[in-house]
């Protein structure tokens, strides 16, 4: 539906053809005023996005309570009513990794109210309402005891080293501790023939000494950066793994030709986005829980977690129409397969964020 005022000309502005209703049949160009306001223009914008005229609301809705309707319309050629499947992953990825990435800054000096609680109850400093009046006086810039505050915020950061090391030495990292201290240490030796190193051997001591010389004494830091660029690493992790769970499909329903390796993609696609939202609906419960102090409301998350295997049988059962006890057999396989990529993909993205850092 256009927001436009339509022309009363029947000529096409954009190929001079004669239009029988409100597009041209010759180019599909709309015939409506060239001239538009500001406000046609930012509708005009969301509309190309995500088709909030009703389309994108329509497939909203069949996808989260039809699992496998979508794909098996795209597959018979039923594509107009809904919005694009390629277009509705990147507009709803794009929103959950901006949502994910603003709730989970990892740079250490952004305190949570539970992180803060957390190192008040450690410490026994400071009770939740002496918390609260403590946080009152930061944002009305009331007067408070400064030292008190001071020692409560040292209490707390240093839980968060104390949990930083716990980390770090659960992952084994060794950054003081090496063969090679410089890189003109490490070069002297492969120069003299004392160690003979491949290329990849090469490639791991050098990183191992820049760690080494940037992060010095300091695991803390370098498991921060670690994992924020680990982080900002999911969205092409999430991409990278669609094409490798597709190919699992095609070999699980290798006998049914009517299936071809893009049905299974475009099913994928479907249940990214389906779990994407869920994520969504997932974390707005985190945050409201974290606002409204209302610990019961966190069962919603158990629920949300459960349908989401339980949407991902329904979508195989309706989308690939076998029996019950085929589907449950492949949906257990799937997930298996699916937990491996995951992991294999965790890893390698974790060694290449080690790269970057």
């Amino acid at each position: 539906m256009s927001h436009h005022t339509h022309r009363k000309e029947k000529n096409c502005l954009n190929c001079g053809a004669i239009v029988q209703g409100p597009f041209c049949q010759q180019c599909g160009q709309e015939n409506i005023e060239p001239k538009e306001t500001a406000w046609q223009l930012i509708v005009h914008f969301f509309n190309d996005i995500t088709h909030f005229d009703g389309k994108f609301f329509t497939t909203l809705k069949v996808l989260l309570f039809r699992p496998g309707y979508l794909p098996r319309e795209y597959m018979l050629g039923r594509r107009a009513s809904y919005l694009n499947p390629v277009r509705m992953y990147i507009f709803t990825s794009f929103i959950f990794f901006l949502i994910f990435f603003s709730l989970n800054n990892l740079t250490g000096e952004d305190f949570s109210e539970a992180e803060l609680m957390r190192g008040a109850e450690n410490k026994e400093m400071i009770s939740k309402k002496e918390y609260r009046v403590l946080s009152d006086s930061i944002i009305t810039g009331k007067e408070f005891d400064h030292l008190k505050f001071t020692a409560y915020m040292d209490s707390i950061r240093n839980v968060r080293d104390t949990s930083g090391k716990i980390l770090t030495s659960n992952l084994d990292l060794n950054l003081t501790d090496g063969d090679f201290r410089t890189k003109a240490e490490y070069d002297s030796l492969l120069k003299s023939g004392a160690i003979k190193d491949g290329w990849l051997s090469r490639k791991i001591n050098y990183k191992a000494i820049d760690i080494r010389e940037k992060y010095k004494n300091n695991e803390q830091a370098f498991f921060t950066d670690f994992l924020n660029v680990l982080q900002h690493n999911f969205p092409q992790m999430f991409f990278i793994s669609l094409p490798f769970m597709a190919l699992v499909l095609k070999l699980f329903y290798r006998r049914q030709k009517q299936f071809y390796y893009v049905s299974h993609a475009i099913f994928m696609v479907h249940f990214y986005i389906f779990v994407f939202i869920m994520m969504l609906l997932s974390m707005g419960i985190v945050q409201l829980q974290n606002v409204s102090n209302l610990g019961k409301i966190s069962v919603l998350n158990v629920f949300i977690t459960l349908y989401i295997f339980i949407y991902l049988y329904k979508s195989m059962r309706n989308f690939y129409g076998q029996r019950r006890m085929k589907t449950i057999l492949k949906y257990f396989l799937f997930l298996f397969s699916m937990l491996f990529v995951i992991t294999f993909l965790i890893v390698l993205f974790a060694i290449f964020s080690i790269f970057q850092v």
